[in-house]
């Protein structure tokens, strides 16, 4: 009987925290924050959490990437609002931390970390859930936050109404709304004076308005082996021609730049460069000193260039330019591709826009909103794919219940 007094009377003196969402943000915060001293309830309105997490892991589950801290920081737009909380839960304590609980993971040929072969993304999930059910955290599924009450409770369908010390919302983007993450959250984050901004599609796929005989006959080709330029920014990777235009982690991680330019101008440049690894100079000697006479298989014997490069450069140049050594040097190291506009919201890997970054303090407390607190990716910046938005949804978690367990 005792022990049953104290321990009623320890759970009335601990402060509630309510957690809305139960995406990767909430499931590092549930993880780090001390129970010890908050009783923690986390709401999901789906029947089951993290949904758009286990998505990102049907194309392998990259958790994060390996690169050294002070690299990994530059890859985030803007950065500054990340940096502590990066530093204080890193893509090694990551690795780290993951390994105690039991999800070893490896490094791949490209530096992104996975979960090691066998372990599958539910199984990720299953352990982390069930690393903060033993922690006494409590969650709700099927309980879709709708605003707040005339008395500021938290509101919930069936007039269910919600009163806690400290409330965490981790609600996503406005991308894949299937999963649940559909950025209906505005409205009632605006009514209360919250500053959001409208939603972007980030790492997606671009339009190009390709002629219909390159389309027929390079779709679904992958552009290997290159570099792509726009505004000023330089991105290695692969992209792929789609029948609209051109996706893949290269223009992914550029989303910031052309996204700008579309935004001030209609349109953006990319440049590519099809030879990333020789100056145009080296590329102009090979081409002058090519035993072959006919220019496509110089570029294809010589060069070593791909039909779909090879295809590009046919597409943009005359009979004469194509035949000019020059001129041909000059645009396998800048092939200028002019990109018209960009995927749907739903169709994009992740957004941009929602709580603007002057509307939360560095603790990521809401302004207009004491004790209330957005971590993940509803808050308006750009990581592009490799891991780096898994990470930093993670280190935001860890960093947010490292603030509270302070207080």
């Amino acid at each position: 009987m005792l022990s049953l007094i104290k321990a009623y009377f320890c759970t009335m003196s601990k402060q509630s925290i309510a957690v809305i969402g139960l995406g990767p943000a909430a499931l590092f915060f549930a993880a780090f924050v001390d129970t010890s001293k908050y009783q923690v309830t986390i709401y999901e309105k789906k029947k089951q959490g993290a949904r758009k997490f286990l998505v990102a892991g049907k194309g392998g589950f990259n958790l994060t990437h390996s690169e050294p801290l002070d690299e990994f920081i530059t890859r985030y737009t803007p950065q500054e609002f990340l940096i502590p909380a990066l530093q204080h839960f890193s893509n090694a304590d990551l690795r780290s931390w993951l390994k105690e609980i039991g999800l070893p993971t490896i490094i791949g040929s490209s530096r992104r970390v996975y979960p090691e072969d066998h372990i599958k993304p539910i199984e990720v999930l299953s352990t982390l859930l069930d690393v903060i059910q033993k922690r006494g955290v409590e969650i709700n599924y099927e309980q879709e936050w709708l605003g707040w009450s005339d008395s500021h409770t938290l509101l919930f369908q069936n007039d269910q109404e919600v009163q806690a010390d400290k409330v965490v919302f981790a609600l996503g983007g406005g991308s894949w709304k299937v999963t649940g993450s559909d950025g209906s959250w505005r409205e009632p984050f605006e009514a209360q004076g919250v500053n959001t901004l409208p939603f972007q599609a980030s790492n997606c796929a671009y339009t190009v308005d390709w002629d219909k005989s390159f389309i027929q006959q390079n779709t679904g080709e992958p552009l290997k082996n290159c570099t792509y330029s726009a505004g000023g920014q330089t991105q290695k990777g692969e992209t792929v021609i789609t029948e609209k235009g051109i996706e893949g982690n290269a223009v992914y991680a550029l989303s910031p730049d052309l996204r700008a330019a579309l935004e001030k101008d209609g349109s953006a440049r990319l440049e590519i460069d099809f030879k990333p690894t020789w100056s145009k100079k080296k590329v102009m000697d090979v081409m002058q000193n090519s035993r072959l006479t006919k220019m496509t298989d110089i570029l294809k014997k010589d060069l070593r260039l791909s039909k779909v490069q090879i295809n590009l450069l046919k597409g943009i140049t005359s009979k004469e330019e194509f035949l000019s050594k020059k001129h041909m040097a000059h645009l396998i190291k800048i092939y200028p591709l002019t990109v018209t506009g960009q995927a749907l919201l739903d169709e994009a890997i992740s957004t941009v826009g929602g709580v603007a970054l002057d509307a939360v303090k560095d603790n990521f407390e809401l302004k207009a909103l004491p004790k209330h607190y957005c971590i993940g990716e509803m808050l308006d910046y750009d990581a592009p794919t490799g891991g780096y938005l898994l990470q930093s949804c993670f280190s935001m978690g860890a960093y947010l219940a490292h603030r509270f367990n302070k207080e």
